[in-house]
């Protein structure tokens, strides 16, 4: 069955927007506001930011630009989001996107100036402020690297530009990919982005998951090269713009921003890409003998180990299991959780032309929104209280900190969502003694939040890693390129256990996250500390909780590695990786135990 057209699907299952703005005339009017103050602080700050409370001043008023922008940008960016089909939505956020650049090109000199102020000024200023005390010392950090006011005006204005490629791509994946029938036993079969991620690549069935597989890789391949101009423009750009601020290299350049160290970011992709992969390799083979395939292929391993046993889940139960999973978090916690159902935060419709996948936008002073497409599966659920844990994250972050606190280190932002998949997995095995179901739920969290980011996204890392090795050198790279360094990477992981079949090596093609500089490899170091602070939480009970609390409201007053200090990890060593190598082994572990013995009944 075709998916519906936006207009169709029920307004219970779509996100409320107006909870951001009543009405896009308010919008609008916070639009011309920002616009308004740019000009009114040109006028009173520009050749004049020199002494600590002009620039407290300044920033001041930056704060609240900020905020207009992101609740203006939120607003009609996020109608986007749910269908790429409307034209209007489309040219509006573009719209607003030219404001924001012309904005932040007129403000340029904010930074420039306070860089070029006397750094005893600059330090007098932050012993002055709380509130802009973290963006001042960003302002310092960021200096070596900073260029002259002009080019860095000139950068500004040309933002949109720049991030071109990720709505080439996007343009290309939502709106232009459309996909044909496939047919599988005889039978006709409606193929779709969202159908085949959703459903196909799970279907019990070989030849219905197969024969998708090949009709939308089919699909796939004819967009590669266009698909391959995007990503090529977007990786020259990040390279260009390190050589421009002076660093060694574009590995150093996009770590910069994550605060942390190049050792930390290569940690993490060798030792998952040698020690996991025998785990992952059994686990594959446990698959292939409980379904007797004939052989293990690329386009099998997201099947179930016992998919007769899928719960199937409407939206309503979805509330009573994550306010229950997730109440070890408090009364505030799971008081956040009932609100997201109640005031329609979480857009769950299936529709045409929408965004695949999950994410969570939480603008500064609102509620979150969290976008997904529902199939009724306990694999939703957990989906859910990801995109939760994000919501509880940033409501905690925006309500403790000032706006400039906020930017969360993408090597840990993933920590918060993942944490809840597992206070979700540790709630539902304590629910039942049965054998079946806790196979189930142990193979759902290694099949779904182990493999999604240990697996899956790390995979996108190390095929990344090698991409900008090659723009490093200054190389350039193109579908044909793309497609061999995946493949081998899927081979070098899975081995002899798994057929790297035709269409795998087109999985480059299937994810925004490379269009976020190195974002691929965050969500295993996101996991690596919810696993070992969720040990923690089961070990010590409450006091671990409270620590987790603290962090949650930290925002980015602290880097990745003070935040996860004050959960009382050290990810400054392998033994937090190691360790929760370990634990997704013991849980496979498990799994092939109790099969046996269900097997044996």
């Amino acid at each position: 069955m075709e998916l519906a057209k936006r207009n169709e699907v029920p307004i219970e299952q779509t996100w409320d927007l107006s909870l951001i703005y009543p009405t896009e005339e308010a919008m609008q009017a916070d639009a011309d506001k920002a616009e308004k103050l740019c000009g009114q602080m040109e006028a009173d700050y520009k050749g004049k930011l020199n002494d600590p409370d002009t620039i407290n001043r300044c920033l001041d008023d930056l704060r609240e630009m900020e905020r207009l922008l992101t609740l203006v940008g939120s607003y009609c960016g996020l109608a986007v989001e749910v269908d790429y089909y409307n034209t209007y939505n489309m040219d509006r956020s573009q719209r607003m996107e030219r404001l924001s650049s012309r904005i932040s090109a007129s403000l340029s000199f904010i930074d420039s100036e306070i860089c070029e102020a006397d750094e005893a000024v600059i330090r007098e200023a932050i012993r002055r402020t709380t509130a802009n005390k973290g963006y001042l010392e960003d302002v310092l950090r960021r200096k070596p690297h900073r260029l002259q006011p002009e080019t860095e005006r000139a950068m500004a204005a040309l933002s949109q530009t720049l991030y071109a490629p990720e709505s080439i791509y996007n343009a290309a994946k939502l709106a232009d990919m459309r996909f044909d029938p496939f047919t599988a036993n005889g039978k006709e079969y409606p193929l779709g982005y969202s159908l085949f991620e959703d459903d196909y690549e799970y279907d019990p069935d070989p030849a219905v998951r197969r024969a998708a597989f090949e009709a939308f890789s089919a699909k796939l391949r004819q967009y590669e090269n266009v698909t391959a101009a995007a990503y090529n423009t977007n990786v020259q750009t990040d390279k260009t713009m390190a050589d421009l601020r002076g660093f060694d290299n574009v590995f150093d350049s996009l770590l910069f921003e994550q605060k942390v160290t190049r050792e930390m970011y290569d940690r993490q992709i060798d030792l998952i890409t040698q020690k996991l992969a025998p785990h992952m390799r059994r686990y594959a083979r446990l698959l292939k003998r409980v379904h007797h395939l004939d052989k293990m292929t690329f386009a099998d391993l997201k099947i179930a180990v016992d998919p007769e046993y899928d719960p199937r889940v409407t939206i309503e139960q979805s509330k009573d299991y994550i306010v229950n999973g997730l109440s070890i978090l408090g009364e505030d916690y799971t008081a956040m959780v009932k609100e997201a159902y109640d005031k329609r935060w979480v857009d769950f419709a299936k529709n045409q032309g929408k965004s695949t996948g999950g994410f969570c936008a939480s603008p500064y002073g609102k509620g979150s929104f969290i976008l997904l497409s529902w199939n009724d599966r306990m694999a939703d659920v957990f989906t859910l209280a990801h995109e939760l844990g994000h919501a509880g994250h940033f409501r905690a972050c925006n309500a403790a900190q000032s706006i400039f606190d906020t930017n969360v280190s993408t090597y840990f932002v993933e920590a918060p969502s993942t944490m809840n998949e597992l206070l979700m997995t540790d709630y539902l095995t304590s629910t039942s003694d049965d054998k079946r179901f806790r196979r189930w739920v142990l193979a759902s969290v290694v099949s779904k939040t182990y493999y999604h980011n240990f697996v899956t996204h790390l995979l996108e890392a190390a095929y990344q890693r090698e991409v900008y090795k090659i723009v490093d050198a200054g190389g350039s790279v193109q579908a044909e390129t793309l497609s061999a360094i995946k493949r081998k990477v899927l081979e070098d992981f899975w081995g002899e256990d798994v057929e790297i079949i035709p269409g795998a090596e087109l999985t480059w093609m299937r994810q925004p996250h490379y269009y976020m500089g190195l974002y691929s490899y965050t969500y295993s170091a996101g996991l690596t500390v919810a696993t070992e602070v969720s040990k923690r939480i089961r070990r010590e009970g409450q006091s671990a909780v409270e620590d987790w609390k603290k962090v949650l409201a930290a925002g980015s007053r602290l880097d990745p590695v003070g935040l996860a200090a004050l959960a009382g990890i050290d990810i400054t060593t392998d033994a937090p990786l190691l360790d929760t190598i370990e634990t997704i082994g013991s849980m496979i572990d498990e799994i092939c135990r109790l099969t046996d013995e269900l097997e044996a009944q």
